[in-house]
């Protein structure tokens, strides 16, 4: 005789309850039902396991032995059901995630420890790349989303635009922190941390600045190393609002701008995904994650 599953899992409830009546009552069968079918499965497997002692039922050393492996195919046919209703919950699954640097090394880890903490089963890979990459990566299908700095024109795929202002950057102990509002030409003579050129948003640093004499003796392509020069004291910068909130407390202040300079970005999925629905709920999640965020989203004030 061929082992039978429903066989496998009246003797996985007999062991559990510790009776046939038990083990009907978990199966929602008869009792005669569960007798027979741990008979077949007996002599399927040729091995006695269980004993009749008056009113009890007694596992033998057989029994012993063979349900730790049983165990083990339960746990296994568990998790499959776990992961299946979560994909169908989108509580499970797997995404692929292309992002700026600024997007990766911020707002992305924070955004994950609340979407995960009810998703267990989800699986999530993070690659900071180049703005550029983001877009070819979620073209090609390589990703599942994308958060690049715009503007952009891709084939393909789906694009939502995150709105965000920079702000003023300065060390905790500079004059410039006393202030509730930074204006352009109060970067006059100071010792300015740039952003170097070739993107969007150091070229609309550099037009708000245009007019205004400073310092220029450092200069990176990261906002993140921007903030880390800033916290030693080596000058002043304008960055992005989820960069600088990662070193408030540790030798840097933030202030808003006078002037609107755009830091934000594009949220880019693939229409061709196979986790659209997923990816949906993710997107969703993380825009309003990010609006209620404090310090991330604010009126613009007026100097």
């Amino acid at each position: 005789m061929r082992i039978n599953p429903r066989q496998v899992e009246a003797f996985h409830a007999v062991m559990r309850t510790g009776s046939m009546t038990g083990a009907a009552n978990l199966m929602s069968i008869t009792q005669p039902a569960v007798t027979r079918l741990i008979r077949d499965f007996e002599d399927a497997i040729g091995l006695p396991l269980f004993e009749r002692r008056g009113n009890q039922l007694i596992p033998t050393p057989q029994a012993a032995a063979l349900i730790p492996e049983v165990e083990r195919s339960f746990i296994g046919l568990e998790r499959i059901g776990r992961l299946a209703a979560g994909i169908r919950e989108h509580t499970a699954g797997s995404i692929r995630i292309a992002a700026m640097p600024a997007v990766a090394n911020t707002l992305l880890p924070r955004f994950l420890a609340e979407f995960l903490q009810v998703r267990p089963d989800l699986q999530i890979s993070i690659l900071g790349v180049p703005s550029h990459q983001v877009v070819e990566m979620v073209s090609a299908g390589q990703v599942d989303i994308g958060y690049a700095e715009g503007p952009l024109n891709p084939h393909g795929v789906e694009m939502q635009a995150i709105d965000m202002d920079a702000v003023a950057v300065m060390p905790s102990d500079h004059p410039m922190s006393a202030l509730k509002v930074v204006v352009p030409i109060d970067f006059q003579g100071q010792r300015f941390i740039g952003l170097r050129p070739g993107s969007i948003f150091s070229s609309g640093v550099q037009l708000a600045l245009a007019q205004v004499p400073r310092l220029t003796r450092l200069e990176t392509s990261l906002t993140y190393t921007a903030c880390a020069l800033v916290s030693q004291g080596l000058g002043v910068s304008i960055v992005d609002p989820p960069t600088a909130l990662d070193f408030i407390g540790k030798g840097l202040e933030m202030r808003p701008l006078s002037v609107k300079i755009d830091t934000g970005f594009l949220v880019i999925r693939s229409n061709k995904s196979s986790q659209q629905m997923l990816t949906e709920e993710f997107s969703a999640q993380f825009l309003h994650f990010y609006r209620s965020s404090p310090g991330l989203v604010r009126v613009r004030p007026e100097a």
